[in-house]
């Protein structure tokens, strides 16, 4: 509490630690109890619901194999191509900023990502 008795906001205290609001608001959030997946969450007298039924997400069994065979597939490429598809589609730069960048054709970048995707959807398969 300051001398007015006011508690600091996440901005104040952020500026005084020089870190970021989001840095504070995440550290606070770190401090809540954890919950148990098998808490009841709802129960009228019958079938009890927990938290881990409302959790459980089917797809979620497939999505780690998908990962899995991504990564993989990702190794395969070449650096370049890997570089190139990261600055696309995770940057998310452009096929014009890439070729500027590195002093090729816009279709050359074209062509290098068309044949990487083809590439992964080979390994993956």
């Amino acid at each position: 509490m300051d001398a007015n008795g006011k508690e600091p906001t996440n901005e104040e205290i952020a500026k005084i630690l020089g870190v970021t609001e989001y840095e504070i608001t995440q550290s606070l959030e770190s401090l809540r109890e954890p919950m148990s997946m098998y808490e009841p969450i709802y129960n009228d007298g019958g079938d009890t619901i927990y938290l881990f039924d409302q959790l459980s997400d089917k797809k979620d069994e497939y999505d780690i194999d998908i990962k899995l065979a991504l990564d993989k597939a990702l190794r395969q490429l070449k650096e370049r191509e890997r570089d190139i598809l990261k600055e696309r589609f995770i940057v998310g730069k452009t096929q014009m900023e890439i070729a500027s960048e590195l002093g090729i054709s816009q279709a050359q970048i074209s062509r290098i990502e068309k044949n990487a995707i083809n590439s992964i959807k080979k390994y993956i398969k």
